[in-house]
């Protein structure tokens, strides 16, 4: 017998890692965006708060009902193929001893080789065997539409709160720039800690979400400014 062991692949964590970094990055940006939008079209200190809130509480809800939505999608498409693979090997058991083999001689087996293992996994596990190589469903990797509607939600408010909380303590004459520098400070750190966490380059990772971020809310405030002076 082989000796068993467990090694800690990062792509275990995408999932939840995705919806995650996405929440968060959406959180920081669409919140510091809409506050510097509302304080360029010259609005007080607590239309800005008010706008900042609500902007956390719709953009959460939203980013969870999304995020469910999407990979409940997800799930229900791989559910189907498990349904109709189950009903495939009880139909034509050889078919799919067959067609698994076929997979595995595709990979480099030997046929004979290949004809071997896929009757040997089918003997083990027929349905895991052809949902992991023959659909590409694993378990480390299905969908799960309650954790990442969870994880959408908090970490959008997370991220939504950063640039809220700068926002309530800055003094209105400085508030777009503190809003500002303090958004892109969050960001970096969004962009270098989900690095860090699915073994990304740090570097890359930063620049590009600091970037996009800092485009969002220049956009952003552009357009509070216009309307701010032609109102």
């Amino acid at each position: 017998m082989f000796p068993m062991h467990n090694e800690g692949h990062r792509s275990a964590n995408t999932g939840w890692l995705r919806a995650s970094v996405l929440g968060a990055n959406d959180g920081i940006v669409s919140t510091a965006s809409l506050v510097l939008g509302v304080a360029a079209a010259s609005g007080t200190h607590h239309a800005i708060i008010v706008a900042g809130v609500a902007g956390l509480a719709a953009g959460a809800m939203a980013m969870a009902a999304g995020e469910y939505v999407s990979v409940h999608s997800q799930a229900d498409t791989e559910k189907a193929d498990m349904a109709r693979e189950r009903a495939e090997l009880v139909a034509d058991s050889a078919a799919e001893h067959k067609e698994l083999a076929g997979i595995y001689v595709a990979r480099g087996l030997e046929p004979g080789l290949a004809a071997q293992v896929a009757e040997q996994l089918m003997a083990h596990d027929a349905i895991g065997a052809h949902a992991r190589d023959e659909l590409g469903i694993i378990e480390a990797t299905s969908a799960n539409p309650v954790q990442a509607a969870m994880a959408s939600a908090a970490s959008f408010a997370v991220g939504a709160g950063m640039p809220l909380i700068v926002s309530a303590l800055a003094p209105l004459t400085v508030l777009p720039l503190a809003v500002a520098a303090g958004s892109l400070l969050f960001l970096a750190l969004l962009g270098a800690l989900s690095a860090k966490a699915g073994g990304a380059p740090v570097l890359r990772s930063t620049i590009r979400v600091t970037f996009w971020g800092a485009l969002a809310m220049a956009v952003t405030a552009g357009i509070g400014a216009l309307f701010g002076t032609t109102m």
